[in-house]
């Protein structure tokens, strides 16, 4: 499993689900500088970062399971933050979110004009800002009501409703969840 999960979500949602669970325990697909640049490769693919920023990207992270985590009334053990306080989260967030101003630029290439956005800030730097200021658009406008926290047996995941009957982040969750209550229902009952 890797970071990678649930594609189709916005940003700041994937980098949450880089701490996932499976039977043998909660894992971190940012484990390690080489992991951290995959992942950002492949959300950003022209972007180059130092694994001296790991530990920035994962209090980040934090910060957003934890404000995720009170959105959603999440109080799953295995799924918590060790940011201990919200307060402490959205300062984080806010804190990554200033990293990097940026201004608009016009770039001319094969006789096209193109938008683009820069500014003085190192690579990580810019990312960090980046996934905060979607993270902050993301909590605070009406997708903020969609986000869930996945509730099948193991699961540590955050997803976006993107349907009203959306249950779990993924198809699988939704099975494991469906088989766990079958086999809770046919436990009690006496033969």
């Amino acid at each position: 499993m890797d970071g990678g999960l649930l594609p189709d979500e916005p940003v700041p949602i994937r980098l949450m689900n880089t701490v996932w669970a499976d039977r043998t325990g909660v894992h971190d697909a940012l484990g390690t500088p080489r992991e951290l640049r995959a992942w950002l490769a492949a959300a950003y693919p022209r972007e180059q970062v130092r694994g001296a920023d790991l530990d920035r990207f994962r209090a980040l992270r934090d910060a957003l399971r934890r404000i995720a985590a009170l959105l959603t009334a999440d109080t799953r053990p295995a799924a918590a933050s060790t940011t201990r306080s919200a307060r402490q989260a959205v300062a984080e967030l806010n804190r990554a979110a200033a990293l990097a101003p940026t201004y608009p630029q016009l770039t001319l290439s094969g006789g096209q004009l193109r938008g683009t956005r820069t500014g003085p800030a190192t690579p990580a730097d810019r990312l960090l800002s980046t996934i905060a200021a979607e993270a902050v658009d993301l909590f605070t406008g009406d997708s903020g009501a969609t986000i869930r926290a996945c509730h099948a047996p193991g699961c540590v995941l955050y997803f976006r409703q993107d349907h009203p009957r959306r249950e779990w982040c993924s198809a699988a969750c939704g099975n494991r969840a469906r088989v766990a209550r079958h086999y809770e229902r046919h436990r009690r009952t006496p033969p």
